[in-house]
């Protein structure tokens, strides 16, 4: 059994829904969890302090060790707060999962500033500010693991909405940080992945336990990921109603990167367009 005692996780958004249900799981297997939510309305305003302290609060009438924090991660001194605030009580910081996020619709002709700004802050300011503040104690541990959170909705065209663009953008953006911090941690046992999960939760207007897509299903893949017995960095893991599929883009072995591509030779627009099928056909995820 996968067990992370003496361990110390932060869980952002972890409050309500896949966040909840990820602090749940990773307290029960003895980390002592910091459950962070700043208790925002679902269109990322608002505040409500208890809305991670009745999550914390359940944890440890559980059994558990966990403790609220309702900072609102807007700000790299915010991020830093939260990282130092944790260490201060627990004297470690093992596991950081960034789940916190935000959905909601506009498209881009009616996309105005503050609304792809909101989205930037918590899908690619927080995570970046997180990290900054959680390296140097994990370096100095020689481990520590952070999960990130992507989403088909970005990844598959075939899966993107209209009115999702700055979500999507968020979401992928953790991928390129993902693959970026799994680089400069390597030498130091720390393990950077992504969670791409799909689970009915208040983001999908769904109050109640659903009877399937639930964000208990999704929880085993990241313990896993946040686990001393995850060994590698810059998988994508795609989780949705009890069922897993890892991903990554690794080159082909012959490629010769940047002056051999392996790929097919083309000098001219109109001979790409003609060899057009033969030159998509390798693309895969």
């Amino acid at each position: 059994m996968i067990r992370l005692d003496d361990q110390v996780a932060i869980i952002t958004g972890s409050g309500r829904g896949l966040g909840a249900a990820y602090a749940r799981l990773l307290a029960e297997r003895g980390a002592r969890v910091v459950v962070h939510d700043a208790g925002v309305n679902k269109d990322g305003t608002g505040f409500d302090p208890n809305v991670a302290a009745d999550a914390a609060s359940r944890i440890r009438e559980a059994g558990g060790v966990a403790l609220p924090s309702d900072v609102i991660l807007d700000s790299r001194d915010n991020c830093q707060i939260l990282v130092e605030t944790t260490r201060a009580k627990f004297g470690r910081l093992d596991i950081l999962i960034h789940n916190a996020g935000w959905v909601a619709y506009q498209s881009v002709q009616e996309l105005t500033p503050d609304f792809l700004q909101r989205a930037i802050s918590i899908n690619l300011e927080a995570p970046t500010w997180l990290a900054q503040a959680a390296f140097p104690i994990m370096k100095q541990q020689n481990y520590g693991r952070i999960v990130l959170t992507t989403s088909d909705r970005a990844v598959y065209k075939q899966y993107a909405l209209s009115g999702l663009a700055p979500y999507a953008m968020g979401k992928m953006a953790q991928i390129g940080l993902m693959n970026v911090l799994a680089v400069e941690g390597a030498l130091h046992g720390i393990l950077v992945n992504a969670i791409s999960p799909v689970a009915k939760t208040r983001m999908w207007n769904v109050q109640d336990e659903p009877e399937e897509l639930r964000p208990d299903q999704v929880a085993p893949g990241v313990l896993y990921l946040a686990s001393g017995e995850c060994r590698e960095s810059g998988f994508i893991l795609r989780a949705s109603n009890g069922q897993f599929t890892a991903a990554r883009w690794i080159e082909r072995d012959n490629v010769d990167y940047p002056l051999n591509l392996a790929a097919v030779e083309s000098s001219t627009a109109e001979d790409l367009a003609t060899r057009w099928q033969e030159i998509a056909a390798d693309v895969a995820f």
